[in-house]
């Protein structure tokens, strides 16, 4: 894949918007300004330039980041490695299964009515001979039934030779003929269809799949991806001093990319020079068990998105040649937010370094993109109802994070961009339009990556109890005429 010269997409008409002074504008500063950043890692706060342009709006960022990718090839995948993918081609039972007759007991194989004659096990039978067997044991030729140990009694004949007859837990007329024989072919026959293509495989299809002889199975591709965390002031474990932050993106990240269907291939970490970002991005081979060869098809990196001296991606990409497909999104937060495209094919997400702002930059560019590239459908967007007013913010999304009161979405309390604790709490996250939102109104949501769907509205919800204003003690007043409920004052 080849690909262009960077440069910055071009700004949609009317998506340029002022931004009063000292909040983050809706993308990064313009291509002449600089930006501050807090620690190197927060989100850029623009100069006080006349205007800030935003390249996408949330929605064209979703659509943006779905449409650059193309679903990744199928392949063979070893059977270890195959729990969750998508089946590209049926399992076919390669040979009858079971493909041999054989013993469902221990005990005898027999052939016709006893007495029998005991010889060696694995003999070819002659009438009245038996011979010992295992369960799961190859029926020899001539055994017409298996005879239960327990039903089974050694003894000798009137010439002082063995033979094995019937008695103990024996029921009258056993073993009948066939009895305790696994047939060849009674699970399956050659050419049967075990699994059809299409299936998401469970462990079941894994056993299956290797009792009809595979060791490798064809699916659906699947994007391999290796995380990039950078910040020298990141600290791994314990409590971080004065100055010092503590790694958030390690303990989640790789869960979440397995979520939205990547396979998380590794993680590095790396300070925050020029040159640590550009050898990070140039290696090209994660560390993947099951394909130690296999190039990842993303690299995830946090931080290093604004314009700073200490943000890197943007220069890195231009000189491995690679193209920005997106560079700010007109949202809040994560506005930083840099989906860029290599020339040797693979992806490089740029999240912004904090956490909240990074996990909502990764669920409307990183998401849509994993969908792509996994051969899925665009990650849905639903409609909740809005239990509270929230007001206009001119020329960018909100992305509030929200919780479920009686049906109705509240916007959850700490949910500041280096905040998780609300996010923790969630049922959902709100997609506030720029014109704000009137109480009741229904607003698009999309589900968290390891919550249940969101339920679409199908109907009007029903209006809340009117709020009354009277005391204990005190006559009640007439409520106003179809006043609702702000449920917001009650997540405290």
């Amino acid at each position: 894949m080849t690909a262009g010269p960077l440069s910055r997409p071009q700004v949609p008409p009317g998506t340029e918007a002022s931004v009063p002074a000292g909040e983050s504008g809706p993308a990064e500063a313009s291509i002449d300004g600089a930006a501050s950043v807090d620690a190197g890692h927060g989100e850029a706060e623009p100069h006080h330039t006349a205007h800030h342009h935003a390249a996408h709006t949330w929605e064209e960022a979703r659509r943006a980041a779905y449409d650059a990718a193309t679903p990744i090839p199928s392949g063979p995948v070893a059977l270890g490695a195959a729990l969750g993918r998508r089946l590209d081609q049926d399992i076919v039972a390669r040979q009858d299964m079971p493909h041999y007759a054989s013993s469902a007991m221990d005990g005898w194989v027999v052939n016709g009515s006893g007495p029998w004659i005991p010889v060696e096990p694995g003999t070819r039978l002659a009438p009245h001979q038996a011979s010992p067997i295992a369960t799961g044991g190859l029926i020899p030729p001539g055994g017409k039934a298996v005879l239960r140990t327990e039903s089974a009694v050694l003894g000798r004949d009137d010439d002082g030779l063995p033979v094995l007859m019937t008695g103990g837990k024996a029921r009258p007329g056993e073993p009948r003929a066939g009895e305790h024989i696994r047939k060849a072919g009674e699970e399956a026959l050659e050419g049967d269809i075990l699994v059809k293509a299409g299936v998401e495989l469970n462990p079941a299809h894994l056993a299956l799949a290797a009792l009809a002889g595979y060791d490798e199975v064809q699916v659906q591709g699947k994007p391999v991806v290796r995380l990039v965390l950078t910040g020298a002031e990141v600290v791994e474990r314990g409590t971080p001093a004065p100055g010092q932050v503590r790694d958030t993106f390690g303990p989640q990240l790789p869960d979440v990319v397995s979520m939205l269907g990547g396979i998380p291939a590794g993680q590095q970490r790396i300070g925050d020079s020029y040159g640590e970002w550009l050898a990070a991005l140039e290696d090209v081979v994660p560390g993947l068990p099951d394909a130690p060869g296999l190039p990842a098809d993303v690299v995830i990196t946090t931080g290093g998105t604004g314009r700073s001296g200490t943000d890197h991606l943007r220069r890195a990409v231009a000189e491995l040649g690679g193209r920005l497909v997106i560079d700010g999104v007109a949202m809040r937060p994560g506005h930083p937010a840099v989906l860029a495209e290599l020339p040797d094919g693979r992806f490089v997400l740029g999240l912004p370094g904090n956490p909240l702002a990074a996990m909502m930059a990764l669920s409307t560019v990183g998401a849509p993109l994993l969908a792509a590239l996994g051969h899925r459908a665009m990650p849905a967007v639903e409609e909740v109802p809005c239990g509270t007013m929230i007001e206009p913010d001119p020329g960018r999304t909100r992305l509030m994070p929200f919780r479920l009161l009686y049906g109705m979405a509240a916007p959850a309390q700490h949910t500041g961009p280096g905040m998780m604790r609300g996010l923790a709490a969630a049922d959902g996250v709100l997609v506030v339009p720029p014109h704000g939102v009137q109480l009741g109104e229904a607003v698009p949501a999309f589900a968290l990556p390891w919550g249940p769907p969101i339920q679409g509205a199908q109907e009007k919800p029903a209006k809340p109890k009117p709020r009354s204003n009277a005391r204990t003690g005190q006559t009640k007043g007439k409520p106003a005429a179809n006043e609702p409920v702000d449920w917001s004052a009650l997540l405290g």
